[in-house]
Order: structure tokens, then sequence, then C-alpha cells
């Protein structure tokens, strides 16, 4: 491998950093991947597209978890979800033809506990060694089947009759813990084990090897251990190492990694943003006209949180810097209202507008609030999405190009090589996170000219708390809308077993026949077996046949756009009672109307998700209603998100316990959505570690020599890669 020239640096020109190589010893990022047994070109192929290309590389592709095969489990203690090993005797093995042939053999342990193994590909071999009274250990992943708990294809010993472990203590089987990696396609965990396995010899051989590029001054504080050490303990734990502490990621080995990790990160962000105060943009200060006009027409009054965000944007706009502000506002907090003032203080200064949405039904909400705005002011809204073609679609780039365009409003559509802007001040991102961050970046170019920049103004209705946003959005100005409009009811939120479907329906039909509104969510479009989805078709088919003289629509994503808005039409127009659709309503969607929400199989959503749909109704003054219509018996994890939901309505409260459940760099996104996906680090988790990170990150970036400047850029090529771009957006 040629090493990039940040890592030359951080290998020979960086000062003296803790664990730095000797200047005749080749650090491992300067050792090929191809230098280890057994790498040949297809499995180099493999290994780049997940960013490895040197020993280092592989090294810092940390396990995504671990398996826990350190004690067996009794078969009583065992839960959906749960990855156990486990021990018992077969009571029972026979063949089940059913829809698919499968294997089924019953395993018993010594505290009466019992479990069903199911395969679905097995051998005369195999069936013969799973005969009645022999002994098996086993280790799988446990799911909840139609009558009892069973693990499908686990993996399998054969045990001594008369040798069994003391399953009732929960005996140790002086197993460590063992390591999963992130994979690609073709690529086994065996082979992850074997190649780390490699790269951890050439460590404990040379652990000068591999640079430390924290400086000593930033790390000693912390009290944690070694970088080398850390490497070694979370690839491969010890057996004494407490098993609890790895899982959880709170182990001091784990807590270094995190801490670089969040290091890089905070150095990145900050670079991102240093770098933007020598960026230019046109200022648009405008005179206010077109804004006063639009505030004297609307039948509300903005609320104090949203008239000191729309200062806080005019500010910003009205500077010769480009804005980057994030705007956070739960579900129905009148976000749109404050982006349609910051596009009208563009127009003032005659410079164009694009709000981008990431789908065409939200895109399609925007087109429609915005343009029941602007119209009256004489400011045409213009359309751009996937499903414009031909004379129509250059149409609409030829009034974009000449400027007669002043705002556009479009999908993923508006960033395509042949859309050109006459003079681009302002872009509106909504729900950034679903776009990829080449995407946005594509958008951004879109307005630069005469080196200057557009402003960018990116709205979520997912809201983070605020110590976390200043930790992972550390480049970004943030602003805040913390009040609803007056007005707006709770929502009354019930979960139903769907045991109890036909008094839901009933319940459907008495809101209807008062002249409200409802929506009937589906999880999926087709039916999954093993999901206990039922598909939106049918519930409709099946709505339609029990709600004889309801009006009923449906809508998926699999129904064209334009299939699917004169249904979205028609139920906003109340000329549709009941409207059955998928997860495609998530957002975007505002019937104040409609007052019952029933969402099936809500085990299956998020809470950030849930959240969104239940904001589809109790956007009038009359009393709103969710119900939960889920598919028992519930996991635990599924019963704590319908119990958060039914006490919680602020989106930041249901944040905050989304966050504690599944952790910051799930919740926060992945590569592919361009965001910061953290590999160890957990912002909520480890708050600590962010204001040391947060004081580290200020401490290194004051070294301005070449050599800082250097390990600067190592830390963060090692830790973020390609991903810094990320910020740039």
């Amino acid at each position: 491998m040629t090493p990039s020239p940040s890592d030359k640096h951080a290998g020979d020109g960086a000062p003296a950093a803790t664990g730095a190589p000797a200047a005749d010893e080749p650090g491992l990022d300067q050792i090929p991947i191809t230098g280890l047994k057994r790498v040949g070109p297809k499995l180099a192929e493999r290994l780049d597209k997940l960013g490895i290309a040197s020993v280092a590389d592989l090294l810092f592709h940390l396990p995504a978890r671990y398996q826990d095969r350190s004690r067996l489990r009794p078969l009583r203690e065992l839960r959906d979800g749960d990855e156990a090993l486990v021990e018992g005797v077969v009571t029972d093995a026979a063949i089940a033809q059913g829809r698919r042939r499968s294997l089924k053999v019953w395993l018993q342990d010594d505290t009466g506990g019992g479990l069903m193994l199911r395969f679905f590909h097995f051998s005369r071999a195999q069936m013969e060694g799973m005969r009645v009274g022999q002994r098996l250990r086993c280790f799988g992943e446990v799911r909840q089947g139609p009558q009892t708990l069973e693990m499908i294809h686990p993996e399998v010993q054969y045990q001594i009759a008369d040798e069994p472990g003391a399953i009732g203590q929960g005996v140790a089987v002086d197993a460590p813990l063992t390591p999963i990696y992130p994979s690609t396609e073709g690529m086994q965990q065996i082979t992850w084990r074997g190649l780390t396995d490699q790269a951890l010899a050439l460590l404990t051989a040379h652990p000068a090897a591999l640079a430390d590029l924290v400086p000593a001054a930033v790390a000693a504080p912390l009290g944690l251990p070694p970088l080398h050490e850390a490497i070694r303990t979370v690839h491969r734990p010890p057996a004494e190492a407490p098993v609890t502490a790895l899982v959880e990621r709170t182990h001091p080995a784990c807590l270094r990694l995190a801490f670089d990790e969040m290091l890089a990160h905070q150095l990145a962000l900050r670079r991102l943003r240093n770098q933007r105060r020598h960026l230019a943009a046109v200022p648009l200060a405008g005179d206010a006209s077109l804004r006063r006009r639009l505030l004297a027409s609307l039948p509300f009054a903005l609320t104090g949180a949203q008239a000191r965000v729309v200062d806080e944007i005019a500010r910003d706009i009205g500077r010769p810097r480009p804005m980057m502000r994030l705007l956070q506002g739960d579900v129905g907090s009148g976000k749109t209202v404050v982006g349609a003032l910051a596009a009208l203080q563009a127009v003032e200064c005659g410079r164009q507008v694009a709000l981008m949405a990431p789908t065409e039904l939200l895109a399609e909400q925007h087109r429609k609030s915005l343009s029941g705005w602007l119209a009256p002011l004489g400011i045409e809204v213009a359309w751009l999405s996937g499903r414009h073609k031909g004379a129509e679609r250059a149409a609409v780039l030829a009034r974009l190009a000449s400027g007669a365009a002043p705002v556009i409003v479009g999908t993923h559509a508006l960033f395509q090589q042949d859309v050109v802007f006459a003079g681009l001040g302002l872009v509106i991102i909504d729900e950034q996170h679903r776009f990829g961050v080449h995407q946005r970046m594509a958008l951004r170019e879109k307005g630069a000219g005469e080196g200057r920049l557009p402003h960018q103004l990116i709205m979520t209705a997912t809201p983070i708390p605020r110590s976390l946003a200043m930790a992972v959005y550390a480049d970004l100005d943030l602003s805040v809308i913390d009040e609803l409009p007056p007005g707006r009811t709770p929502i009354t939120t019930v979960a139903v077993p769907d045991s109890r479907r036909d008094e839901v329906i009933e319940r459907v039909r008495r809101a209807c026949a008062a002249g409200r509104q409802a929506y009937w969510v589906c999880t999926l479009v087709e039916e999954s077996e093993a999901l206990q989805a039922q598909a939106a078709d049918d519930t409709a088919a099946d709505l339609r046949e029990r709600l004889q003289g309801l009006r009923i629509g449906l809508v998926h994503g699999r129904v064209k756009a334009a299939e699917r808005e004169p249904v979205m039409a028609a139920f906003a127009a109340g000329e549709l009672d009941l409207l059955v659709a998928t997860t495609v309503i998530e957002v975007g969607v505002d019937v104040p109307n409609a007052s019952l929400m029933i969402i099936e199989n809500p085990e299956r959503l998020g809470l950030a998700q849930l959240h969104q749909l239940r904001g589809r109704v109790g956007r009038g003054s009359v009393e709103s209603y969710c119900v939960l219509l889920y598919h028992a018996p519930l996991t635990a994890a599924a019963r704590e998100r319908l119990d958060i939901l039914r006490r919680e309505t602020s989106g930041f409260a249901i944040a905050d316990a989304d966050l504690r459940m599944r952790g910051a760099g799930e919740v926060l996104g992945t590569r592919q959505a361009g965001m910061a996906a953290f590999r160890l680090a957990d912002p909520l988790r480890d708050k600590d570690l962010v204001l040391a990170a947060q004081r580290g990150a200020d401490r290194m970036l004051q070294d301005v020599s070449p050599a800082g400047t250097a390990r600067i850029t190592a830390l963060i090529h090692r830790w973020l890669g390609g991903r810094e771009d990320y910020g740039r957006v």
C-alpha cells in the first residue's frame, strides 16, 4: 500500500507521540493488507470496500458487538432476542412438512426449561446426531416461534451424555467473548478473526509500529490504557475481562478508543467550521416587504419560539458568510412557515431558493404549503421531481436557468447535472439525514458562483437533545422551536392487542360517523408471514367490506405519485373518511380534521417513527387519539417503546428515550446517509468523553505547526476516512 500523505506525516513527521515507530521500523499503516497471509486480490478487493487497505486499517475495524459464549444459560431464563449458549437433552425430534420442510428438535435442560431447535437445511447425519437422549450444546439467537421459543440453525456441539454442565447455576465454560465484525458479502466471521489474529500478532511484536496520534498531555489526564493495549483488549477480550463492561462498552479499553474517535470527530467539525469562516456568500438582508405581507396574511400569529428562530436565521443570511443552521422542531411546531420567511428574505434580494425533501409526498406537501402562502404575493413555486420528463421537465429547467422561477421545491432531482440556477442564494433541506452527503454537496455547489456559496438551512422533526446536538453537529449553528402553536390538543395514545381488532374497527366507524377522519397505517405493503403484518392492500379490502358506507382511500410506496396525489388531495379535502396507508405518510401530511390514527404492528417501528406517524393527528382543535394495534406477545424492548409513547407527548422526551434505548450511533444515521456513524463512541453514553474531546480538540488546534497539523489530519483520517466530508454541507 502507498500510504496517504497524512499517514506518512503521522508516522515520521509528527512530534513524538506515545508509541511512535522508530525511524527504521515501518508503521502498521504502511504495511499493505496483502502482506497478511491468505489475502489475495479478491479478498483485498472486498476489504477495500470497507476502507481497509493496511494492517492499521484492519486494527481500527473494531467489533460491532460480542457474542457471550462464556456462560451456559438455563433454558427457563431465555427471552426473545437473546443470543445464548445453552445445553440440554433431546426429548423429541421430527421432520415437519408444512410450507417448508424442517427438522424440529426439542431440547430440555435440568432446570425444566425447554427450547425448540429448527433446521431448514439438514443432512441424515445431523438427524442421527440429534436422536432422543443426545446431549447438545448450542449457540444462537432466541426467537419467539408460533408455539414456543426457538433457535433457527444454531451452532451445535455434541456433548458426552454423562458430563452435563451445571446449567441451573449459569456455569462458566471458560470461553472469552467472541467478537463479531461489521462485514461485507463474501466475508465470514472466521475470516475476520483469522486476519485480526495476524494483525494483533504484528502489534504485539512491534507495539510502537502503531502511532498514538493523541498527545500525551491530552490523553494522560483520562487515566485510560495506552492505544495498543486498548486495541488488543477490544479485539480479543481476555477470559478474566468483565463481560458486562465490554458488552456495554464501558470497559477502559473501549473508553480509550471511544475518546480517540470522539476527538477525531470534534477536530473534523471544528476544522470545517474554521474553514467556513473564510468562505463567502451573498448577504441577503432584504427590505422585509414580502415577509411583512406574508405575516399579515397568516390566520395565526407566530409563536415566541418561531419568532426567535426567524430572527436568528434573518441575521445569519444577512451576513457575507454562508449560513449553516440546523432547525429542530417537534412535529407540528411550524418549521415550514419559518422556512417560508427565510425564502422570502432571499427573494427580496433577487436570489433563488431551493427546498429539497427526501420523498415526493413530503415535497408535494411543502409545495402546497409554500404555494398557498407565496402565490398571493405573486411568487411562483416551481416543482421538480423524478417523474418530470421531456417537455415538462425542460420547461421547469428553463425557468430556473433564466431566474423566472424564484422558488423551487423538489426531491433528489434538484441536484442532477442538468439543473442550473440563475442565482441560488438559499438552500433549505428537510429531513437532511435521509440524503447522502454527495447529494447535499451537489445541490450546494449549484449555488457556488464568483467564489460564493449559498446559505443553508437544515430542518428536522427528529429532535436531538441540545447537549448531543452540540457534540454531533458542532459545525452547525442550532435553532430550536420548543413550543407548539396554541390550540393544539394533546394526543391520547393507547396500546391495544390485535385480538381486539373488531373493537378498533368499530371505533373508526364512530369517529367517521361524527364527521372526523382517520388514518389506518400498515407497516408493510406485502404480506410477511414472519412479521405477522397485514398488507395494506388486504387491510383496505377488509375495511371496505366491514365499513361499508365509509369512503376509504389507499396509498403506499408502490402507488405511483400521479395516482397517489389525487387520493391525498381527496383526503385533505374531506372527500375520504379513512386513509389506509403505509409509513409513506410519516411526514408532510397535514389534515386538521383527522383525529384518529390506527398504527398496526407498531412493535416493528422505532420511537421516532411512531412519534412522526402519531403527529399526523392532533393538528386541529378536536381531541385526537392514536391506537397502537400490536401483535402479542411483545418483546421487552417493544413493550418499553409502546409504554414510552403512551406516556410522552414531547418529541424531545421521546428522542431522549430513543437515544437511551438504541444509542446515538444508530439514531443519528449511517455512512450511507452521510452522517457520522460512530464505530465505538456513543455521545449520549459517553457524555464525559464528549467534553474531554472538545477540550482536547481545542488544545490540539492551538498547535498550528506543520507537524501538529499533520497529526490532526492523520487522526481524522484514521477514524473518519473519507467521511469527514459529511460536515461540508
